[in-house]
């Protein structure tokens, strides 16, 4: 019985060893790819998507090294693997906890300021202030800016975690009051549900693009 809304996404699993986040780790244990004696067309369609944003998050990031291009197609192949996961029928989906997302988010932000700070401080002050600000609005916008860089992980993690949720949410609603609706009317829910199931999809796509967009544009702020 559920005690609440968001028991949907927490799958009942023995309480002595909880497989909650197992689904996480299952991409470790895929077949590597030096074991094919030639790679398939989904290996080949995976390298030809890496290469594109490996070449997009360099134009997103021309003055970094070529590896924080490589970590950020890293980040977003773990948010979109995680994400497709809890598509699947009673597969937990990790990226819609804080947890993860806070896990994730974290210490990028946190390793880009300390970069920042030490290595470029003067430009770290200088970006506190946008040009042309007025001589008034000084105090305020050093204040404003420092509170919108202060929040970025968190917008980070709350926008993937909320999102995340919010389809999952519907479609567990959905799903758990197809039981006791009339017969004439699950046809509907079904087609709904498929719909969702769709643009939970599409969602799950845009959302790791666009943290890891993100994070590469925080990362281009302290070059």
């Amino acid at each position: 019985m559920m005690t609440n809304l968001f028991s949907s996404f927490d799958p009942a699993t023995s309480t002595a060893m909880s497989l909650n986040w197992t689904s996480t780790l299952i991409t470790f244990m895929l077949i590597p790819n030096t074991y094919w004696i030639m790679p398939n067309r989904f290996q080949s369609m995976i390298i030809n998507s890496m290469e594109k944003l490996n070449m997009e998050f360099k134009t997103l990031i021309p003055t970094s090294p070529s590896m924080l291009s490589m970590m950020m197609v890293a980040l977003f192949t773990v948010i979109i693997t995680n994400n497709m996961f809890g598509l699947l029928p009673y597969m937990f989906t990790s990226t819609s906890h804080i947890a993860m997302t806070i896990t994730l988010a974290l210490p990028l932000w946190l390793s880009f300021m300390i970069y920042g700070w030490v290595n470029h401080t003067t430009h770290m002050f200088a970006h506190l202030l946008p040009s042309g600000t007025p001589l008034a609005l000084m105090p305020f916008m050093v204040c404003i800016e420092t509170v919108s860089n202060i929040i970025r992980p968190g917008s980070l993690a709350v926008r993937l975690m909320a999102n995340m949720i919010a389809g999952h949410l519907l479609m567990s609603l959905m799903g758990n009051n197809a039981v006791s609706t009339a017969n004439f009317i699950i046809p509907l829910i079904m087609v709904m549900q498929m719909g969702l199931m769709c643009f939970e999809t599409a969602v799950s796509i845009i959302q790791a693009y666009v943290f890891s967009v993100l994070s590469a544009l925080y990362s281009s702020e302290v070059n």
